[in-house]
């Protein structure tokens, strides 16, 4: 890749020399704004995964988009992602190539992140993808229009599905879809939907082939420009980065994780006991909020894509509500969702369940500048606490751990990323784990991603079976 980056800077020389070719330049520095250039690129050249990964992934898609260059800091996850997307996107299935994308951006559109929308425009249209279709949702085949009802309960209140919903795609006449296909779609929805959450999450910037990815300005006399700062590339975050730190955070962390391994190996709480802290947390989960800021308005390049923007996120149990919580040992992902998936979609089931296993077990057994660290305690109260937020509940969980090891800062972020991504903000990023390298906060974001992902899949694939039984 540095071979191929050195080619093109010639090219790019020679063309404004002696042709006068604009050359398009990249808005931002680097693939995102909130983690520094150098770190990144850095980890392609020194790990040779990594760097073959890279390449693979150039030779099939032709470019090599600014997601995969950030989850590069994980070659292991990032190998399984590509595979998994490349099976979803790609490979033959229920699903033609257009309509693939097509609801990829409906998925995208929903959280309003035009950097998916922007990505699959193009790859809808390179597929033979209709450009009527472009114009908005009211342009698109009725079949593609009924399952906005769908994309807006999955993407913002998945518990609220029914097999009544499904019932309805499966049965309207000349517009119904077939089994194969509908898992095919939830899969779809559920993985933008998520991807969106990472994208917003890690600061993404726009790839330089996309909308808002580039420029033909001129350069700025000073060599210096703004989006430096925005990105983390500037000394004014040198000058004030280090003020930032949150003295002695990792050992807190560190403390109260081997204080929790003790009280388990000394009692064990009752179920009784497991129930009301489940419920405490979910409760507690509802007074965490989301962003200061004020609603976030979309633009119509983005809304045109998407019914009801006014539809939203709400919590699982607001007061004077009551919904069902999703009990694992009843619907789990292991022993009904995946035989589901591979069933209707085949072979698909499996290369979920590798990602979201790597996504879970992934550990380098580090924290910060710590080695030799068990982080598996952590890894699981971050998972647990996004599918308590979700009204999913593991029996054999002491929900009380989430409040030690999860502070309210790292709540508000959970939160957000995952319920109303499009509100992260870099401070928002940067107020938790300020010890922590950027890596291992790419890595929280994979798991904050995969979590989501199966959170709204469970209710999905629990509310097809319900429809089949």
């Amino acid at each position: 890749m540095t071979d191929v980056f050195k080619m093109c800077t010639q090219c790019e020389r020679l063309s404004k020399k002696d042709v006068g070719v604009r050359i398009p330049r990249p808005m931002g520095n680097g693939p995102s704004r909130f983690i520094p250039e150098k770190e990144i690129l850095q980890v392609s050249k020194l790990d040779e995964s990594t760097q073959s990964i890279f390449e693979d992934a150039f030779a099939v898609l032709g470019r090599l988009d600014n997601i995969s260059l950030v989850i590069g800091f994980h070659p292991q996850y990032l190998e399984s992602f590509l595979k998994t997307q490349h099976y979803l996107l790609q490979i033959d299935g229920p699903l033609s190539l257009h309509c693939r994308h097509y609801i990829g951006i409906m998925a995208a559109a929903r959280h309003q992140c035009t950097y998916l929308v922007n990505l699959h425009v193009n790859d809808f249209l390179q597929v033979g993808g209709d450009p009527k279709w472009l114009n908005g949702l009211g342009e698109a085949p009725q079949k593609l229009q009924a399952l906005g009802e769908l994309n807006k309960i999955l993407a913002h209140r998945p518990w609220l599905l029914t097999k009544e919903h499904i019932e309805h795609l499966l049965k309207a006449e000349e517009h119904s879809w077939s089994l194969a296909e509908l898992i095919h779609i939830v899969v779809l929805l559920t993985h933008y939907h998520a991807l969106a959450s990472f994208t917003f999450g890690c600061g993404i910037t726009p790839d330089i082939q996309t909308d808002g990815g580039h420029t033909f300005r001129a350069p700025s006399l000073s060599g210096y420009c703004v989006c430096d700062i925005a990105n983390g590339n500037g000394a004014l975050e040198e000058m004030f980065g280090n003020q930032q730190e949150s003295s002695g955070e990792v050992e807190v962390l560190m403390e109260r994780m081997k204080q929790l391994q003790e009280c388990r190996d000394e009692e064990e709480a009752s179920q009784e006991e497991m129930a009301t802290r489940f419920e405490r947390e979910k409760t507690e989960s509802m007074l965490v909020v989301t962003s200061e800021d004020e609603e976030c308005v979309p633009s119509r390049d983005v809304s045109r894509h998407f019914e009801d923007p006014s539809y939203g996120y709400k919590d699982f149990s607001r007061r004077g509500e009551h919904v069902p919580t999703l009990r694992v040992q009843d619907y789990s992902w292991e022993d009904h969702g995946f035989s589901l998936v591979n069933r209707l979609y085949p072979d698909f089931g499996q290369l979920l369940d590798e990602k979201f296993q790597i996504a879970f077990n992934l550990t380098y057994n580090t924290m910060a500048t710590h080695q030799g660290v068990d982080t598996s305690m952590l890894r699981r109260a971050i998972w647990n606490y996004i599918h308590c937020m979700f009204g999913i509940r593991y029996d054999d969980y002491d929900y009380g751990e989430i409040n030690q090891l999860l502070d309210r800062s790292f709540k508000v972020y959970i939160k957000t990323m995952v319920c109303s991504p499009e509100k992260i903000t870099k401070r928002m990023y940067e107020s938790f784990w300020r010890q922590f390298r950027h890596s291992e906060k790419v890595h929280v974001n994979l798991l904050l991603m995969e979590a989501r992902m199966q959170a709204e899949l469970l209710y999905a694939l629990r509310a097809i079976t319900r429809y089949m039984t």
